[in-house]
């Protein structure tokens, strides 16, 4: 990881949204602001728009019209992974998508929307709002002159569909499969040809046979897809993303420009819905897979080896950015509070949910 060269865009980056905030002020002293938010999300796209149009929404109606969020979808005003150069810039305003899509630019974004054998959803709330993740995302931002919160959460996302069983980790090698993220790093690492692709071009590429097979988020968003339409073999857990966050984050000088007030507006509503986005497909999902299976979809789990080689190649992506310090200290923040998380709720919740389904059925 070369870490001269993600300072440099930043500084380049910075610079150009100060110039583009500069230009902008005759209109923001008006007192009432449109500020346009890019996406990485297919307009329309089940959950993932449904979160960045409430954020937008959010910010409307909290701040009484002052401020008036413009949501462009992907491929409206930019591409879906063009959407960071967008904000830092200062060509956008605003993204609303996942951070994972940023590895490129610092390998520890990846932590603010997933990594491989990584936290579930309530584990990242834990970190996120009460151990040092938030203070940590601002941390990284601030190297691209950003300013931004987690701002919804897919919860646990399926393994994903496959024209064939996965049998063992050799299934994997030579397969063409789409997967952001370091889960796609670890991927490759058993051979995949990992490609990473825009949700709004998955069933194209699935359907031509350009991939091999594809995971998206879970199987709410997944019928909407279509993608049982191409195959019918799904697997329901993945090691890749186990409490996905997404992000809404605006350009720092954006963000600067705001009242204390204002600032906050933005805070709540990346906040609340976090937990509304949530509900939304955990609340969804469950209907979902019970109509994938009547309609001929085999539900399958990855086997035992499998997941061993998923864990031994998670640890050979950490170990090859472990170097940069502060990728450690993400690292080292957000594995210290998954243990801590999950050990209180293993006792409680798992438990729990154990003995009810044996004495409830």
């Amino acid at each position: 990881m070369d870490r001269r060269s993600f300072l440099t865009k930043a500084a380049v980056g910075g610079t150009a949204a100060a110039a583009a905030t500069t230009l902008a002020a005759p209109l923001y002293a008006q007192g009432r602001r449109t500020l346009t938010m890019v996406t990485t999300w297919a307009r329309g796209a089940a959950g993932v728009h449904d979160s960045a149009q409430r954020v937008a929404d959010s910010i409307t109606a909290m701040t009484d019209g002052q401020i008036t969020v413009d949501l462009k979808s992907a491929g409206e005003l930019v591409g879906a992974f063009e959407v960071f150069d967008a904000v830092t810039s200062g060509q956008a305003d605003m993204y609303h998508g996942a951070d994972y899509y940023w590895v490129g630019q610092h390998p520890g974004y990846a932590f603010f929307t997933a990594v491989p054998m990584g936290m579930t959803a309530q584990e990242m709330a834990n970190w996120y709002y009460h151990m040092g993740g938030m203070e940590l995302h601002d941390e990284l931002n601030q190297i691209f002159g950003l300013k931004g919160f987690i701002a919804g959460n897919t919860g646990a996302q399926g393994g994903g569909w496959f024209r064939k069983e996965i049998k063992s980790a050799a299934d994997f090698n030579g397969l063409k499969f789409r997967m952001p993220g370091l889960g796609g790093r670890a991927l490759g690492k058993l051979g995949a040809s990992v490609q990473n692709i825009p949700g709004g071009e998955i069933y194209q590429a699935l359907s031509s046979g350009a991939l091999d097979g594809t995971e998206w988020i879970g199987a709410w968003a997944d019928e909407k897809m279509g993608l049982q339409e191409i195959t019918k073999i799904y697997y329901t857990a993945g090691f890749h993303e186990p409490g996905a966050a997404l992000s809404a984050t605006m350009n720092r000088d954006v963000y600067d420009s705001l009242t204390p007030a204002q600032q906050k507006i933005f805070e709540i509503a990346a906040s609340e819905c976090h937990q509304w986005n949530l509900a939304q497909f955990l609340s969804n999902n469950g209907a979902a897979l019970a109509r994938l299976q009547a309609g001929g979809v085999t539900v399958l789990e990855f086997p035992d080896d499998v997941w061993d080689a998923f864990g031994r190649a998670t640890m050979e992506v950490h170990n090859e950015y472990l170097g940069d310090p502060l990728y450690k200290k993400i690292y080292d923040s957000a594995m210290a509070s998954m243990r801590s998380s999950s050990a209180w709720l293993k006792v409680t919740d798992g438990f729990y949910t154990r003995q009810r389904d044996r004495v409830m059925g």
